[in-house]
């Protein structure tokens, strides 16, 4: 097992922020050393081709999400956040001060990010950064000296440099022997890998009473194969599965056809790594199909009929497809297949497979997708769990967690939309 936990940060990070919060005391469980790493995310962005506002270059809808998402693990952190009104503000100012000071470097990183996401502060003002070296106790006008010093310059772009060949591409990053995970939603990964027992997600049980949860998704997206299965253990009968076509929402909410090929290779390549883990994590066998990406518009179509005619065993036949795509490598313009899977479960395979093509079934998946896009849907899977506190917006299999906090908050059942 290993010794250490590497934690790559920058202060102009929210996630990172939040990260910091828990990473010590997730250390001090496991016993290990926290060695904290400070970069420059800017210089990622740069070498990584990333746009240096990258929130700035969201669709309105995910940008939403992502201001509730860090809200949410906020509250679940029990840490403030308050958005800068200039954010991103540069940080290489703090960043040298904090190199200037030297290790230990957490009590000045807690006051740096205190300042900047706890007061909502802007610590590339020099005012800022003078009055946080003040009350962190130490003589601001010295390591404000240092920090501008050839030496402390170089050294922090040599720990970015460092950044870039563990193949991080974002911040907060946590490697533990060698390996790198991304963002504060992969501590319990984190905490796995040094050895430690992050508490596991506890399915809703009987008697418990849950809104009802729609998870939206096409058979296009692996997330969306692992969010399927998992979220049929956690929710239950309270879960509504809900197709759409994902390339058309991509469409209209203007983002990449297909995400995954659009990322930097470095973020590619974790999120293949990261998407297997999660598989052997949720205990789904999972391998990627040769024909991927795939138009999947024929079983979304047979999906969407076969839940009209008879919802149990539509519910059936979404496991079979999804197995057929993602552990077997079928092909989803396989009527034949498709026609035999549906027969599998009781339904009229070859009357879903001729009526698929009818007008009338291209109309329903369109006005599924627009009812998808209308509930702020930009990507699969997405739940919305529709409670007291709702309707809210959970995308990702990796939110399966957050949403089943909120549908146990909501307490008495709703009857959705």
């Amino acid at each position: 097992m290993s010794q250490t936990l590497d934690f790559y940060f920058d202060f102009s990070c929210p996630y990172a922020y939040l990260g910091s919060t828990q990473v010590e005391a997730l250390a001090a469980r496991c016993g290990v050393e926290l060695v904290p790493k400070p970069i420059l995310l800017g210089g990622v962005f740069r070498a990584r081709e990333t746009p240096q506002n990258l929130a700035g270059s969201l669709s309105p809808s995910k940008a939403k999400h992502n201001l509730e998402d860090m809200q949410r693990w906020a509250v679940r952190f029990g840490a403030p956040l308050v958005f800068p009104a200039g954010h991103p503000n540069r940080t290489v100012s703090a960043l040298r001060c904090l190199l200037a000071v030297g290790e230990p470097f957490m009590p000045l990183v807690h006051r740096f990010y205190e300042a900047y996401w706890g007061r909502g502060e802007d610590i590339s003002d020099p005012a800022v950064v003078r009055r946080v070296l003040l009350e962190a106790g130490h003589n601001a006008d010295e390591v404000l000296e240092r920090s501008v010093s050839p030496e402390v310059k170089q050294e922090l772009r040599r720990r970015t440099d460092e950044a870039l060949d563990v193949g991080l591409f974002g911040v907060p990053g946590f490697v533990v022997d060698g390996e790198l995970y991304w963002g504060q939603d992969r501590l319990d990964v984190v905490e796995r890998a040094l050895g430690g027992d992050p508490p596991a997600l506890v399915p809703g049980q009987p008697g418990e009473h849950l809104p009802v949860v729609d998870l939206w998704f096409d058979y296009a997206s692996p997330f969306a194969y692992l969010g399927v299965q998992r979220a049929r253990s956690l929710f239950g009968a309270s879960l509504r599965l809900r197709p759409m076509l994902r390339g058309a929402v991509f469409k209209m909410v203007e983002a990449p056809n297909v995400p995954f090929f659009a990322m930097n290779e470095a973020k590619r390549s974790w999120v293949t790594r990261d998407l297997h883990r999660q598989a052997v994590d949720a205990g789904i066998a999972f391998s990627w199909p040769e024909g991927f990406p795939f138009r999947t518009v024929l079983p979304l179509r047979m999906t969407l009929l076969a839940l009209e005619r008879d919802s149990a065993s539509a519910e059936q036949f979404i496991s079979l497809v999804f197995d057929f795509l993602w552990r077997q490598g079928g092909a989803p313009e396989d009527g034949q297949a498709l026609q035999r899977l549906a027969e599998e479960v009781g339904l009229d395979g070859a009357g879903l497979l001729a009526d698929a093509s009818s007008d009338s079934s291209k109309k329903r998946l369109r006005d599924a997708t627009d009812e998808a896009v209308a509930a702020g849907v930009f990507g699969a899977p997405t739940l919305v769990v529709h409670g007291q506190e709702g309707p809210l917006l959970f995308w990702g299999n990796d939110r399966l967690g957050l949403a089943l906090d909120v549908a146990r908050r909501s307490g008495a059942r709703s009857d959705g939309p």
